[in-house]
């Protein structure tokens, strides 16, 4: 049956047109298993650390501890009223006792506080059961030595934000007070304006302002942010959540020193996480932008990273300055999500999945890097900026819309590169799809434009790339050709050219009858191209044309001169990685 002609309109770093087939797109599942078998030796790292979903992944953690949706549950008793003046303040209630310019809530209830204390604390320490809520109703509470709110005991604590309000917390002493107590211990010196030893909701609709000379917020528990519209700014972490640090709605800008959203409990396998599940989070952190000791989920909301100074800084020798980082995995599946890092946009020790959503990064060094596994299977990622855009054992793009710009290798996978599906955009510097094992396309549409100087490729393994299906397209110099393997189930063409084709030029590959198989306007200069599509015939002549003049000819399936290229895979980064 005659090949059907299909145009594919491709994204803004290459305008690209290929002619397929009605089969090209499909999926061969039975070349990439064969081919993933064949990669059998893959490490026990990137084999433990598979990509999942974020509702998989946050069913294997702690459970989230939320009292936002009612306050009411903290007591059954009526609403306390504090009043701050000064350097003192007043309540009529038997569980509230004033020190000074200290205030210690003694049981679990509803607490009203407004007005101002100069130089206080607020303290719950409540034994019993219950929950202890903190309605800050117009509060401005500093601190010259201590947590300017501390809840040293209590089941748990909700601090609400009444409507309308304007709140502030500020603590001016704590980082004379936790130098002098050393590292920390069991008994940890409260080092944040907001401190909590208990799980931490955070809820309402007013505003809070956040001040401290260590930490913003710390929950030694769980922590979560539900609603309001909350500035911290900090000299080392803005939100910390030992456990867990959950952001569910609300509008949060964090000003970081250190690190911008942190959990970091390293003693149980199912804390240590952070998830945004709405909400607007806005992180500029000297550090990483968010640093979680096992998971990074982001299912909704919107959320925007500078981490280390951005791309263009130098990365440090002595902190971690890394977007989003999670030591087990990093989950991206909604939202919309924009990192700008001096190191890794966002890495994972273990595996990174981008299952939805809108993932804009750009990099210093890799756009997304897993020890493990790196997987694309929905959603739309842009790498706008990096050293190497996509780096893992494994590399698999299964869906959405990715494009890639990177000074040296755009895709670089240790052991295995797959493509099954959706769309694939590569400018890079190096060698554009790059394994050190074997890479397999079965799906999708791809295409690359590789470097323009000799000693790379755009297309380059060490055990063989294989072409089942999908359609690819890949320019770049004639000095480091590679081709699919010639046992390819799809047929390719790929050619030496006999003159540079200038970026600009109109290009066509064409068959023996004259008809078009592939395309596009260059968008770079090149000497070789390889085009596989169902359109193509193994055995078959084709022309490569550039603005109407012959600058190419090949046999489908036949190795094109200049070599096959030479092995790839994950060399590291520009320099070497820092913090994890």
């Amino acid at each position: 049956m005659r090949a059907l002609t299909r145009r594919f309109v491709l994204p803004v770093a290459l305008s690209l047109a290929l002619v397929t087939g009605a089969c090209a797109a499909q999926t061969d599942t039975t070349a990439t298993s064969a081919a993933t078998s064949t990669n059998a030796a893959t490490s026990a790292a990137a084999a433990a650390s598979t990509p999942t979903s974020a509702a998989a992944t946050l069913a294997a953690n702690a459970e989230v501890i939320d009292l936002s949706s009612s306050t009411a549950a903290a007591a059954d008793t009526a609403e306390v009223a504090i009043t701050l003046s000064g350097d003192s303040a007043s309540s009529d209630s038997a569980a509230v006792t004033v020190a000074g310019s200290t205030v210690t809530i003694t049981a679990a209830g509803t607490y009203r506080i407004s007005g101002t204390l100069t130089d206080g604390q607020i303290v719950v320490d409540s034994a019993g059961d219950g929950v202890v809520t903190l309605i800050l109703d117009g509060a401005d509470i500093t601190s010259s030595t201590t947590a300017a709110v501390l809840v040293s005991d209590a089941e748990a604590a909700v601090v609400d934000l009444a409507d309308g309000t304007q709140n502030s917390l500020t603590t001016t002493g704590t980082a004379a007070a936790t130098a002098a107590a050393g590292t920390e211990t069991e008994t940890d010196v409260p080092d944040a304006a907001l401190y909590s030893t208990a799980d931490l909701t955070i809820s309402g609709t007013g505003a809070l302002t956040v001040s401290g000379d260590v930490d913003g917020i710390t929950g030694k528990d769980g922590l979560v942010v539900a609603a309001g519209t909350i500035t911290v700014t900090a000299a080392d972490d803005g939100i910390r959540g030992k456990d867990y640090l959950v952001v569910d709605g609300g509008t949060v800008t964090v000003t970081a020193g250190g690190d911008g959203l942190k959990s970091d409990d390293e003693d149980d396998v199912a804390d240590g996480f952070v998830s945004i599940t709405g909400g607007s989070v806005a992180i500029t952190a000297g550090g990483d932008g968010i640093d979680a000791v096992t998971d990074v989920v982001i299912t909704g909301g919107t959320v925007t990273v500078q981490a280390g100074g951005g791309a263009t800084a130098a990365v440090s020798d002595a902190v971690s300055t890394k977007g989003v980082k999670g030591g087990v995995s990093v989950v991206v599946e909604g939202g919309e999500v924009s990192v700008d890092a001096a190191d890794d946009a966002v890495h994972s020790d273990g595996s990174v999945a981008v299952n939805g959503g809108t993932l804009t990064v750009a990099s210093g060094d890799d756009g997304l890097h897993a020890d493990g596994e790196v997987a694309i299977t929905a959603g739309t990622v842009a790498v706008t900026s990096s050293y190497e855009g996509v780096e893992g054992a494994t590399v698999t793009v299964a869906g959405g819309d990715t494009t890639v710009l990177a000074s040296d290798d755009g895709l670089n996978a240790g052991e295995l590169l797959t493509v099954s599906g959706g769309t694939l955009t590569v400018d890079s510097g190096g060698d554009g799809l790059d394994s050190n094992g074997s890479a397999v396309i079965s799906g999708g549409t791809t295409v690359v434009a590789g470097p323009v100087q000799q000693g790379n490729g755009a297309l380059d393994s060490n055990g063989g790339i294989t072409v089942t299906g999908g359609s690819l397209i890949a320019v770049g110099t004639s000095g480091m050709v590679e081709a699919p393997t010639t046992d390819s189930a799809q047929g390719w063409v790929a050619a030496t050219l006999t003159s540079t084709v200038q970026a600009g030029s109109a290009v066509q590959v064409t068959g023996a009858d004259g008809a078009v198989v592939a395309e596009f306007t260059a968008t770079k200069a090149f000497t070789s191209v390889v085009v596989s599509t169902d359109a193509v015939t193994s055995g078959a002549g084709y022309t490569v044309v550039a603005d109407g003049a012959t600058v190419g000819t090949a046999t489908a399936g036949e190795p094109p001169a200049g070599g096959m290229g030479m092995g790839g895979g994950m060399g590291g980064g520009r320099q070497a990685p820092n913090g994890g």
